[in-house]
């Protein structure tokens, strides 16, 4: 997967520009974690995937309260409802796979912790 972002990428970002420098450091610690990892855009999100989708990135879609003004929702899915306490809501999607989100509003925030839940989906993934 190329370093750059595609023109896609950039304009799902494009009312929300000061996410995208949040999303690119993102894209780039699943890149190095999962190189052969591919990704999709559609009008919401962006997908990250290997067999399936592991996780997914979305710009601010609405305000909720609580939430910071400015962040990238950070999605995944797991067999069981995470206690972590970064994530910021959770619904079972279907039975047995619940879907997290977690919001990150700064860079510091896409640590070992976040990464640990995705690598978790990322096993979830694969052994579907």
């Amino acid at each position: 997967m190329s370093a750059e972002l595609t023109m896609d990428e950039v304009m799902l970002f494009n009312r929300h520009p000061d996410v995208l420098p949040l999303y690119a450091a993102l894209r780039e610690k699943l890149a190095a974690a999962y190189p052969w990892m591919t990704l999709k855009v559609s009008k919401t999100q962006v997908s990250f995937r290997e067999r399936y989708v592991f996780a997914m990135a979305s710009p601010p879609w609405r305000r909720v309260r609580g939430w910071p003004e400015r962040y990238l929702l950070v999605s995944f899915g797991l067999s069981h409802r995470s206690g972590h306490p970064r994530v910021a809501s959770c619904v079972e999607a279907y039975p047995g796979r619940w879907t997290h989100h977690v919001v990150v509003a700064r860079a510091e925030e896409l640590d070992g912790e976040l990464m640990a839940l995705i690598d978790e989906a990322y096993r979830f993934s694969m052994v579907k």
